[in-house]
């Protein structure tokens, strides 16, 4: 199958299984490029398992499903949207971050930082980064926050968080502090991490 070669390894060995077990649960990419998450259960699949499911089900002439929740797959973007914006309102911490993703990608900050710190209070850490960037950057206020986020987001296991506050310990002359981020970020997979304490 051409397919197949397209595919990280990991997911080149779904294409010989049944539709009903080509779900890999490896640890996803810290690369959110290579992962997308599912609108109806926002649940987060790398994107050749995504593929391998589609394959598989369409080989055997099954209407395309989501390989978590077995809901079928939407058919237009704002069906998509529409599935996503109903996670958010039921709570989901995963919908609810990546609405504040898309607000804040069409600018809409105060959206953005809405939406981010529901997805934070329920403990994504993702929004927790994403909030302390905007406090960062300065497009929200609240400066003394800052700190505060970019913890959150390190102690729930966010990488860049981490690194980032190796990088403030360090600008504070804290170095074994830096280093012991750093060491955590570097056992996470993070690359920047790895060649600081190189």
């Amino acid at each position: 199958m051409v397919i197949s070669k397209a595919l990280p390894a990991s997911c080149q060995l779904s294409l010989s299984k049944p539709a009903f077990r080509n779900v890999f649960f490896l640890p996803l990419s810290i690369d959110q490029n290579q992962s997308k998450s599912q609108s109806c259960c926002s649940k987060t699949i790398c994107k050749g398992c995504a593929v391998a499911s589609r394959v598989c089900q369409t080989e055997v002439r099954q209407y395309p499903t989501c390989p978590f929740c077995r809901h079928p797959l939407p058919s237009s973007r704002e069906e998509s949207n529409k599935n996503m914006m109903k996670r958010a309102e039921a709570n989901d911490p995963e919908a609810t971050w990546r609405m504040g993703l898309k607000h804040h990608e069409k600018g809409d900050y105060g959206g953005a930082v809405r939406y981010w710190t529901k997805a934070a209070a329920l403990g994504d850490a993702d929004s927790h980064y994403n909030l302390s960037l905007m406090l960062l950057v300065g497009e929200v206020e609240e400066d003394e926050e800052k700190q505060y986020h970019l913890e959150e987001a390190a102690i729930r296991g966010h990488p860049n968080a981490r690194y980032n506050l190796a990088c403030h310990e360090k600008w504070n002359n804290r170095f074994d502090r830096a280093v012991k981020h750093h060491i955590i970020a570097a056992n996470l997979g993070y690359d920047l991490s790895i060649q600081a304490l190189k």
